[in-house]
């Protein structure tokens, strides 16, 4: 009975595990570029068909049953997590300093004082010295940061900033409407997007940052516009509303336990009294 007890507090705290990150989904269903996490809890039969090849005792036998059965009362436990990676809405807001990504897995590179990370938040705008800078005023770098160093950068007589679908930027000529190029926005795509690591601020560190390029023609740039959150709001109170029926399933168990053990308890001491 010390199993079953021990078994509905872990699936409890595994419960709580998810409700956080429901939580932070549903806190930002209005964050602009932000991607929905999700948790992977593990079950028994799902990991014994991932390891049953691997069992330290020989299948078919009786120490191999005994095993078995000792596998299956293991607790329930988070066993890996996710980010998901979908295209949210793409919002109109006709600002020529908002930047929006269409293509899934490409990021805006931007510098940070912990080093250069990716985003999709392309809300941007330009700071007293000019340069381009995100919400929390970290630089974005331009397509050849690597090699040159340097920074994307616009003077007051900058009236007009127009964009490509490649990121390529314009700018007006002094006093007049023709246009010019300017700098070109990194558009980054790398090759394990699942080697992305959360950072607050809406960032994400990517160990090998310096061997990430910019894509040329990307055709996925489109200005004038945001991404909105991908977390859908509806799915998210569902699984919200599940989680905590679950948590109160477990509490419910954990009492049941509880009571036998006290009332198993009594009875062995009245017994023996």
């Amino acid at each position: 009975m010390q199993t079953g007890y021990y078994s509905s507090a872990a699936g409890m705290v595994t419960q709580f595990n998810r409700l956080d990150t429901i939580a932070n989904n549903l806190a930002n269903v209005n964050t602009v570029g932000f991607k929905e996490d999700n948790l992977i809890v593990g079950d028994f039969m799902r990991l014994y068909k991932e390891a049953r090849d691997e069992l330290p005792i020989e299948n078919h036998t009786k120490e191999g049953a005994q095993f078995l059965n000792r596998t299956m009362t293991k607790s329930p436990q988070i066993v890996d997590s996710y980010t998901d990676q979908s295209i949210g809405v793409m919002q109109k807001t006709g600002n020529s300093l908002d930047f929006s990504l269409s293509r899934e897995g490409l990021f805006f590179l931007v510098k940070t004082p912990q080093g250069i990370r990716l985003t999709r938040d392309g809300s941007f705008s330009v700071d007293d010295e000019g340069k381009l800078i995100t919400k929390q005023g970290y630089e974005v770098l331009p397509h050849d940061y690597f090699a040159s160093d340097k920074s994307i950068h616009f003077t007051e007589q900058d009236s007009v900033i127009e964009s490509d679908k490649n990121g390529q930027l314009f700018t007006n000529l002094p006093n007049s409407v023709n246009l010019t190029k300017n700098s070109k926005l990194f558009v980054a795509q790398p090759d394990n997007i699942a080697m992305l690591q959360k950072e607050g601020d809406n960032l994400y560190k990517y160990n090998n940052i310096s061997q990430v390029q910019s894509i040329n023609e990307s055709g996925a740039v489109l200005q004038g516009f945001v991404e909105k959150s991908n977390v859908n709001a509806v799915k998210m109170m569902t699984q919200m509303i599940e989680t905590n029926r679950l948590v109160g399933m477990y509490q419910k168990a954990m009492d049941t336990q509880m009571n036998d053990m006290n009332r198993d308890a009594i009875e062995k001491i009245a017994r023996k009294s």
